[in-house]
């Protein structure tokens, strides 16, 4: 059992920036992959980025890259999202997501398990 909780988003201008963090508990952290996803209202749930359990391969959206960076303390059994340039498309909910058998992946059907999500919203 993995247990994960987002934190960090909220209300930001346009160009501006968050970082997100996403507290895992349960099993040991290092031993899976992570990724973040977000769902804007009326879409469906899309694939941000991913990093491997030592943190040493990312993988990210090409809406993203450039803008977006994912790491992982696993000291701290923690992954963040540091969120730069931020653009009004880029309101969501955004959710971190738990890879136990992957190295990180694109596909919502790698994810085992799923933080409850925390809002990001861009104003123009």
């Amino acid at each position: 059992q993995v247990q994960l909780v987002e934190s960090g988003g909220g209300l930001v201008q346009a160009g501006g920036s968050l970082r997100l963090s996403c507290a895992a508990s349960g099993r040991t952290f290092s031993s899976y992959a992570m990724g973040w996803f977000r769902q804007a209202p009326g879409k469906e749930r899309e694939f941000v980025t991913a990093i491997s359990r030592s943190g040493g391969n990312t993988y990210y959206a090409d809406s993203v890259k450039g803008r977006f960076t994912i790491s992982r303390d696993n000291a701290m059994n923690t992954v963040y999202l540091q969120m730069n340039s931020l653009k009004p498309e880029d309101t969501a909910v955004y959710y971190c997501a738990a890879d136990l058998y992957g190295l990180g992946s694109a596909r919502l059907s790698s994810y085992n398990y799923w933080g409850p999500g925390t809002q990001v919203t861009v104003s123009s």
